[in-house]
């Protein structure tokens, strides 16, 4: 689902609810004016229930929306506040999209770069290698070092070795890169361990916390529903941990996070300086961390080109080694 498109849908919304419209027919309003896609369908088919005299609560509940947005629509309906609510999303899913669109262009050139790498190694191989045989296996036996020092089968083992070495180990490096990206659970664990992933992650998990709390959800609350969005993942059983320090009745963040490995001690210290005040602690946790995210994506953007670049150079200087070695060899060759 597109963070930029469900931030704008949120403030369409938020606006016309404060002019009066209600809820059904804004959201009419606004799949009329939206392409066809996933995010309309599942609009449309809440405004249909809406219409049939169906609760927002139970509504929602049948809808394949984000998780977090479920629950902060149904905080809303229950406070009577959900143009606030909606103007808060939209600011949430606002900033996700800018943040994420940048770890997104991250991945892209050492993605590309691999991929790349991978087909462009193989043919390599292939390529080499047969010229490599045309030779024959008695005929390079020179590669290495003499007859008494290596026999022909070891020489071009020796060759082959050089060849398909890097080919082969491009392409382990490239399902690896495949099963982190396809595998929710191993995705989402590397996002809090990653650089600029991780920083990311720590403003995305303070600015909901901010939210749910600004709605008047109690501490409690709000770490059960983060918990249950982060499940799977480290930081989400340090989240449960919190959840039941605070049922203990710790009423200090200090306490509540003490120990924490997954969220930085500066993290602790930002939520705990506002004291009781926690939603702005929250609040400026994601303003800080949300500002790191930015600064490491684009040293990390700047650093990813080059370094793709010199990985791809070294593989293809090692492929072309054992070829240029036979190339600069022959005159050796005809000469015995």
């Amino acid at each position: 689902m597109n963070h930029d498109t469900f931030a704008f849908v949120n403030q369409q919304l938020a606006g016309m609810l404060r002019d009066g419209l209600p809820l059904e027919g804004s959201l009419r309003q606004v799949c009329a004016q939206m392409q066809r896609g996933r995010l309309r369908a599942e609009l449309q088919l809440l405004e249909n229930d809406l219409a049939k005299g169906i609760p927002l609560s139970t509504a929602l509940g049948t809808r394949r929306l984000p998780e977090f947005y479920v629950r902060m629509m149904q905080i809303g309906a229950r406070s009577n506040d959900l143009p606030g609510v909606l103007t808060l999303l939209a600011d949430y899913y606002q900033s996700a999209n800018a943040t994420w669109t940048r770890l997104k262009g991250l991945m892209v050139y050492p993605v590309l770069v691999l991929l790349l790498s991978v087909g462009l190694s193989f043919w390599m191989a292939t390529l080499f290698d047969q010229i490599l045989s045309s030779f024959g296996q008695n005929d390079i036996w020179w590669y290495y070092g003499t007859p008494k020092s290596a026999t022909a089968g070891q020489t071009q083992w020796s060759v082959q070795a050089h060849l398909w070495l890097p080919p082969l180990v491009l392409a382990a490096l490239a399902t690896v890169a495949v099963l982190a990206v396809s595998l929710p659970s191993l995705r989402r664990n590397l996002y809090w361990r990653l650089p600029a992933f991780k920083e990311a992650s720590l403003a995305r998990f303070a600015s909901a916390t901010a939210i749910l709390l600004k709605s008047g959800c109690p501490l409690g609350d709000a770490l059960d529903l983060l918990g249950q969005m982060e499940r799977g993942t480290q930081a989400g059983a340090e989240v449960a941990r919190w959840k039941k320090r605070c049922a203990e009745g710790h009423a200090k963040f200090s306490a509540i996070a003490d120990g924490s490995k997954i969220f930085p001690p500066m993290f602790v210290w930002l939520v705990a300086g506002a004291g009781e005040d926690l939603a702005t602690g929250f609040q400026r946790a994601a303003q800080t961390y949300q500002a790191r995210a930015v600064y490491r994506t684009e040293v990390l953007l700047y650093a990813a080109l080059p370094a793709a670049l010199l990985l791809l150079g070294l593989m293809i200087l090692s492929q072309i080694f054992p070829f240029a070695h036979l190339i600069f060899g022959l005159p050796n060759l005809f000469r015995m």
